[in-house]
């Protein structure tokens, strides 16, 4: 295990790797090893899986949401300042579809206002910000490596960071808060990674590459060739395409075309966290950026495996609808 979290560190340009049991514990874990409690607030998406708000809840702090960007799905910079209160400790951002979020100014608002940054770039395996790497610019990257992910371990995480002592104390959170053989300094949890998965995730990562560039391959395809506004793509920005997202009116309709022509499809998210049962405090609160993508966002094939024929057979499927 220590190589793989040697190695993914390596790759993403952090000095350190923590692997966990999946992307969910990571969020917490990190979230807990850089000292978020339960006085604390975090800023964060409400259009993300709501793993992304749970693992906030998880360690007793607040997650507070603002709106997206509408062109890239990720956080609003421009709204976060507003979004603190004497309460915020750290700002999530999700690094949505492979898409990274605007960094920058993400990063110059944390160190004016002292707050922790924890990138979710558990859709963004190799994704890139003018130059840098996703996961390795915050305080703290967590990656996920569930089957359906750019890369996976078929199931596991990790946590990656420059900080040696955020990284120990990830250790030790996920296993049990153990220092050493039967010494406990600190609550932890059985977060571990098997020696399996990642046994696995050594494999995988000398293919990550290779999978994004054929991710990418079929994103150009389909950017040349569809009769839709493709995904948007500032400058500098290297998207992974975990997802390669459209937006439709009439979903409903749109998404029966599709199967009726054999086309497979996702929709992520159709509820957006705030609007969910569980997150009953906030169900009266409006993001109407993000509401309108939860109502028009369809996701189609984009996967390495997708073949010529078959990415010729979703074009025809997409433009013949009318």
């Amino acid at each position: 295990m220590a190589q793989f979290e040697d190695r993914f560190a390596e790759y993403v340009g952090t000095d350190y790797g923590a692997a966990v049991s999946n992307g969910t514990t990571g969020l917490h874990a990190a979230l807990a090893a850089l000292g978020v409690g339960e006085s604390d607030d975090v800023i964060t998406t409400p259009f993300s899986f709501i793993a992304t708000a749970t693992s906030i809840l998880m360690q007793g702090a607040r997650p507070v949401f603002y709106d997206i960007d509408p062109e890239t799905y990720n956080i609003d910079p421009d709204e976060i300042e507003d979004a603190i209160t004497g309460r915020t400790k750290a700002i999530i951002v999700v690094h949505l579809y492979g898409l990274p979020c605007d960094m920058k100014p993400i990063m110059e608002i944390a160190e004016e206002r002292d707050l922790l940054v924890i990138e979710d770039a558990c859709q963004a395996h190799g994704a890139e910000y003018h130059g840098r790497r996703a996961g390795s610019i915050g305080d703290a990257g967590v990656f996920s490596f569930y089957p359906t992910k750019n890369m996976t371990t078929g199931e596991g995480g990790m946590i990656t960071t420059s900080d040696q002592k955020v990284a120990e104390r990830a250790r030790m959170i996920r296993n049990h808060g153990q220092s050493e053989r039967y010494v406990h300094p600190i609550l932890g949890y059985n977060y571990r990674m098997t020696n399996l998965a990642a046994a696995i995730g050594l494999s995988q990562l000398k293919m990550i590459d290779h999978f994004n560039e054929k991710r990418r391959e079929n994103a150009r395809y389909y950017d040349e060739n569809l009769n839709l506004d493709a995904p948007f793509v500032p400058d500098g920005y290297k998207h992974v395409y975990h997802q390669y997202t459209i937006q439709v009116d009439e979903r409903e309709k749109f998404t029966r075309h599709l199967e009726e022509e054999g086309v497979g499809y996702g929709v992520h998210y159709p509820i957006p966290i705030h609007r969910q049962p569980l997150m009953r405090e906030y169900n009266g609160q409006s993001f109407p950026r993000t509401e309108e993508a939860s109502r028009r966002v369809v996701s189609i094939p984009v996967h390495p495996g997708l073949s010529i024929e078959e990415r010729e057979q979703v074009v025809r499927a997409l433009n013949g609808y009318v």
